[in-house]
């Protein structure tokens, strides 16, 4: 036994593919406590019967090229939603850019000692069981929440434009959830008509999954899947937290980015909506009533021991001539906007048809700085997965 201090199960893993170092890695392997080598495979195509009926918690695959091995990844991907731990030798840095937009789990470059390539092993088994249990197929997708504690600052229309950015300009699977459960307009402002909501969804029989999820929402033509707040505002109490946090662990097995869009108040669903948030973005105005708000909001999210990290704050109708300035809102709130968007003719017009504004009217200023938002978004998540994978290539 491995010199841990306790008993533990070894990971069940497939080596596949073929790089320099990986022989005597996957010797090694063979020996380790810690893992069971099901089997290898040079080939993926050799390998496809292990791979669907080995209940595996990893995979492992070698690559010499200098790019990502879709095809490889997609094959393995048909037969199994096992991690992914892609192996590699040689010059890697386009790899490394290359893995930041999949569901690999970690990228090693070789050699590297057992014992981190196991550590490596036993985290991305431990990730692959708690997605799992919580719904997800393969996918751990983001949670953005759009949230303003004033009203007519521009929320749902943030929330809209940016959904249909990710879906439309990013190829992202993109779901919109409307959690401004009484009141909420994310259906008109995208011109939809659905004959289902979140109500319909939280009173239907059964446990709920992907498969039930799917059922429930409406696509829009931007390719962003909608779930929309209940029709009558005396539904909204019956969108619990409860049923509020199963809905966004489904929600992340099943899609890339899910955008929320809130009410104006820290309530019950807002509460368990910021527990899984891994951005909030907070939208500001060129007021003295917004700005009051926004400071007791940042007191609030304080007293919550909501992560600083977390919070992105947008700066809206930037451009207004209202006598007051971005630096004058910084200091008042005593943080740096990461964003802004300009007042645009093209909003109000776009929101009176049906249609996001992104959309609508691409090229006017107010869609470049939503393309903007979505592109920077995505960047500090890519930052973060290269930090790590560098982490792991050095290690």
């Amino acid at each position: 036994m491995s010199d841990n201090g306790y008993n533990r199960d070894p990971v069940r893993i497939f080596v596949t593919g073929n790089c320099d170092g990986l022989e005597p890695l996957k010797d090694a392997l063979d020996q380790h406590d810690d893992v069971d080598v099901v089997g290898f495979s040079e080939h993926v195509a050799d390998a496809y019967a292990p791979l669907a009926g080995g209940h595996l918690q990893v995979v492992l695959h070698g690559t010499r090229d200098a790019h990502l091995p879709v095809h490889d990844i997609a094959s393995i991907r048909e037969h199994t939603q096992a991690p992914l731990i892609l192996l590699a030798s040689g010059e890697s840095s386009q790899l490394l850019n290359e893995a930041l937009d999949t569901d690999v789990a970690d990228v090693l470059l070789l050699p590297q000692l057992a014992d981190n390539v196991v550590f490596a092993i036993r985290k991305a088994a431990h990730a692959g069981r708690r997605l799992e249990a919580e719904g997800g197929h393969g996918r751990r997708g983001r949670i953005l929440t759009v949230f303003s504690p004033k009203g007519g600052t521009g929320k749902t229309v943030t929330a809209t434009n940016l959904a249909t950015a990710f879906a439309k300009y990013q190829k992202k699977r993109t779901l919109l959830i409307d959690l401004d459960l009484q009141f909420g307009d994310a259906a008109i402002m995208l011109g939809l008509e659905p004959e289902k909501t979140i109500y319909d969804l939280v009173v239907a029989p059964g446990e709920l999954d992907s498969e039930k999820l799917a059922g429930y929402t409406t696509r829009h033509s931007s390719g962003v899947d909608v779930l929309p707040a209940p029709l009558r505002p005396e539904d909204a109490e019956l969108v619990t937290e409860a049923k509020i946090n199963r809905l966004l662990e489904v929600a992340r097995g099943s899609y890339d980015l899910i955008v929320v869009d809130t009410s104006p108040f820290f309530h019950g669903p807002m509460l368990a909506t910021l527990d899984r948030t891994d951005e909030l973005l907070v939208l500001c105005g060129l007021d003295v009533p917004t700005l009051k708000n926004v400071k007791l909001a940042q007191h609030t999210l304080d007293l919550l021991s909501f992560p600083a990290s977390r919070v992105r704050f947008i700066l809206n109708r930037s451009n207004s001539k209202v006598g007051m300035k971005r630096s004058e809102v910084e200091s008042a709130l005593g943080v740096k906007m990461s964003f802004e968007m300009p007042s645009d003719r093209a909003v109000p017009l776009s929101v009176n048809r049906g249609t996001p504004a992104v959309v609508a009217d691409a090229g006017c200023d107010f869609s470049r700085s939503i393309r903007e938002i979505a592109k920077g978004l995505l960047a500090r998540e890519q930052e973060k997965k290269r930090r790590r994978f560098g982490a792991l290539a050095r290690a």
